[in-house]
């Protein structure tokens, strides 16, 4: 290291002393899910540059490999005239992925390096999947689903306490000291080891905690992503005994969240809509009590179910057979291997600036072509990880590459059109950019 960057990085750590909180003493990518100033923060600050360069130097390579376009100084350019913003760039790893927990039930935590071998009660599933998550998250840039949580949950549950345990919620099941805990105190006690665990910080992920989504299910849903499936001791899942967990989760976590300051995990439900009305309308009239009672969760409606989300990740193409029902929910896994978001607005503006010589379309979409050449280098690359053995969560069955995605956001929309309606005239003059306008939403 030179003299001049050594300089740098010595300031910077003088700054970071200074700063407030750790989100205004991060230079590069600050991350609000960190909210401890510490030396474990700051290593993880301090470097930051040097892997936004890394990181480029290694997509430039690729993007080399795969096109004879010329593209590698291109994608520097894209980035630095701020019409490409590349996502969590201070990560060399993956972005996000929904992992399937099946093969955490066939080989416990070893195909990821952990010791722990597969769960066989309760506790030692909820254990098993907090340490699950800490493995998988520290190989992700970003967030980590386990939409099966509470079916696989309900799953030893019945196992431990019989298949009618839900109706012996207030039996006592165990004496701790000289008090006697009912079922349903054990169960909470779960669901509160489960939060506060994965609300840690963790070394792993530069002193943020994991970034966590669980799914909930409408009965539709439940049997189109759980037809089949089979558990390894030959149970099947039960949906009136999960949609009755569920419901005891969603109850008590609101609660809980009146006591502390929760964050994760972030909670998504799916519910199916045929001909304008919920199918499932006990689930639908509790979900719409969860937020009148100031329940905080997304909401993913659908009028088929080929289609999951997870918080902000979409799986489509059910009727493709992309889907897998053999061994586990094949179809929760999903997410992202990386995403690039386009600056719509400032694209518009430099269209308008260089004289709008070809149409707003064709300019767009040559932009948007070389960004999936960007996406595709990146993919490239994941597969060379892939193939040397640096990518355990996927050689051990979590999740595959090829049922995640290359993303590609979209900002700036409102503040374009805007642009279009102010300064561009002809066919866009008069067109007011309101979501009901249909001449806007043709744009």
């Amino acid at each position: 290291m030179n003299k001049i960057d050594l300089d740098k990085k010595l300031k910077f750590i003088d700054d970071y002393y200074k700063a407030a909180n750790p989100a205004s003493g991060s230079k590069y990518d600050s991350n609000s899910n960190v909210a401890t100033k510490n030396l474990a923060s700051l290593s993880c600050e301090v470097v930051k540059k040097d892997i936004i360069n890394l990181n480029r130097g290694i997509t430039m390579r690729y993007i080399e490999k795969i096109s004879d376009q010329g593209l590698a100084q291109q994608y520097l350019n894209d980035i630095d005239s701020h019409i490409l913003y590349r996502h969590d760039e201070t990560s060399l790893l993956p972005y996000c992925c929904s992992i399937s927990l099946y093969p955490f039930l066939l080989n416990g935590l070893k195909g990821l390096g952990g010791s722990s071998a597969v769960p066989k009660h309760a506790n030692s599933f909820i254990g098993g999947v907090i340490n699950l998550i800490f493995l998988v998250s520290s190989q992700f840039a970003g967030a980590v689903a386990i939409p099966e949580f509470l079916t696989y949950f309900d799953h030893f549950l019945r196992k431990d306490y019989g298949e009618d345990y839900q109706n012996h919620l207030d039996d006592n099941f165990d004496i701790v000291g000289h008090n006697s805990l009912t079922l349903r105190h054990m169960i909470e006690d779960w669901f509160q080891q489960f939060i506060y665990s994965i609300n840690q910080p963790a070394g792993a992920r530069n002193y943020q905690s994991p970034f966590v989504n669980i799914a909930y299910f409408d009965k539709y849903y439940f049997e189109s992503i759980f037809k089949d499936f089979v558990f390894p001791d030959g149970d099947i899942p039960s949906w009136e005994s999960t949609k009755n967990l569920e419901k005891m989760f969603m109850n008590w976590f609101n609660n809980e969240r009146t006591n502390a300051p929760i964050t994760f995990p972030v909670e998504t439900a799916n519910i199916l809509v045929e001909n304008g009305s919920y199918k499932d309308v006990d689930m639908a009239d509790f979900f719409a009590e969860m937020w009148s009672k100031g329940h905080s969760f997304f909401m993913y409606q659908s009028d088929s179910v080929d289609s999951l989300s997870s918080c902000c990740r979409l799986r489509n193409g059910v009727e493709e057979n992309v889907f897998s029902y053999t061994l586990g929910a094949g179809g929760i896994e999903t997410g992202s291997k990386c995403v690039m978001t386009l600056n719509l607005n400032r694209i518009v503006q430099d269209w308008y600036k260089e004289g709008m010589i070809i149409s707003l379309e064709d300019y767009i979409t040559k932009i948007t072509d070389r960004v999936h050449i960007y996406l595709k280098a990146w993919d490239s690359k994941l597969r060379d990880d892939l193939a040397n053995n640096m990518l355990p969560v996927y050689s051990a069955g979590f999740i595959d590459l090829d049922k995640q995605f290359l993303t590609v956001g979209v900002n700036g929309f409102l503040e374009a059109a805007e642009f279009l309606q102010q300064h561009v005239g002809h066919k866009y003059i008069g067109i007011e950019p309101e979501p009901f306008n249909q001449q806007y939403r043709d744009l």
